[in-house]
């Protein structure tokens, strides 16, 4: 594969458009397109705003218009090969659109949309793939791996202390996390499609589960909340408020409550239940990212981190790698946490 600097400069630009701040996560990826002429200059951009809008050539190609034809279309996903009711095979828009050459980086493992391709290839397009795919792949994790595992990522997060505690013998939890932790969550809730619980966490700690500001304040987009376990929800509770939809999954099995979930297009699930929800998705092997937390205290007793996983000796340990350690500093440098975020080695 033989790719110019104008092909990876405008792929560089292809993957920062796609990852524009504000798109909502919904059931389709993250893709962006750049169009280039023989000199390589840049003709036209466009990327894809979430669910219902123009995918990613199409909004490309309505900035370029008729000059598209002979130019290169450079793509972070491989275009499309499919109809669906809001939009038409971005593949055969640029076989109409006279494109003379299509570069893309990841090619597209979903059943329903794969073969653009050969569709591109068909119409006597050149085209090559895989330039910069490491970074796309990056871009749309979630979505690929539920693609190619046919289930949503789960990210598992808690907050914990130095000895592995979530609480106090009393049960109080507050505050385990900083401030600037709590902070990080909701950033990290609002790219994900789902937020998981527990009926017990539900019961005991009433929390809303919506994506809020520095002030305090909902977002406009947010999650879809799922409680997950067979006990009746009180109605008072705050994850039944209107901020947010509410799911409840009378399920104690992580496998049906994923499956369940995947069929109502959501990619990535955030896992904020309790020890015993943790324990359940972490002994089915649905756990693949972890995002931990650590105050720098001490209780020496109280509630774990997460419950018994049948485990007796050290070499059945649950191992995870670290992908990243930081301090999450307060502004008054006590109120501290570290933050891990591991993923499952295979």
């Amino acid at each position: 594969m033989t790719f110019s600097h104008a092909e990876h400069a405008a792929m560089r630009r292809a993957l920062e458009l796609a990852a524009t701040p504000g798109v909502p996560t919904g059931p389709n990826p993250r893709v962006g397109c750049v169009f280039i002429g023989d000199d390589g200059g840049d003709l036209g951009e466009g990327f894809h705003r979430g669910s219902g809008s123009p995918h990613a050539e199409a909004a490309a190609l309505a900035a370029v218009g008729d000059i598209a034809r002979g130019a290169t279309a450079v793509v972070t996903l491989e275009p499309c090969n499919h109809t669906s009711p809001r939009s038409g095979p971005c593949a055969e828009a640029l076989v109409t659109a006279g494109v003379r050459r299509v570069v893309f980086a990841q090619s597209d493992t979903n059943p329903v949309a794969r073969g653009g391709a050969e569709t591109l290839r068909a119409a006597g397009i050149e085209v090559e793939a895989g330039l910069l795919a490491d970074e796309a792949r990056a871009l749309n994790r979630a979505w690929t791996f539920a693609v190619e595992h046919g289930r949503p990522f789960v990210t598992w997060k808690f907050a914990t202390t130095l000895d592995g505690r979530s609480a106090a013998a009393d049960g109080t939890s507050r505050w385990v996390s900083s401030l600037a932790a709590r902070r990080d969550t909701h950033r990290l809730r609002s790219d994900c499609d789902a937020v998981l619980v527990g009926t017990n966490t539900v019961e005991v700690d009433d929390p809303e589960l919506t994506v809020r500001d520095e002030l305090d304040q909902p977002l406009p987009t947010q999650p879809l909340r799922v409680v997950m376990g067979e006990r009746d929800l009180a109605e008072d509770r705050r994850v039944l408020n209107d901020r947010a939809e509410t799911v409840h999954l009378r399920t104690r099995d992580p496998h049906q409550a994923l499956a369940t979930l995947f069929a109502r297009d959501c990619q990535h699930v955030f896992l904020e239940g309790g020890p015993t929800v943790a324990a359940a998705f972490l002994d089915a092997g649905l756990v693949d990212e972890i995002v931990a937390y650590v105050a720098p205290m001490l209780l020496g007793a109280g509630t774990s981190a997460v419950a018994d996983l049948g485990i007796a000796t050290i070499g059945d340990a649950v191992h995870f790698h670290v992908d990243d350690v930081r301090v999450l500093q307060g502004h008054d440098g006590e109120d501290t946490n570290i933050r891990l975020i591991m993923r499952r080695r295979v």
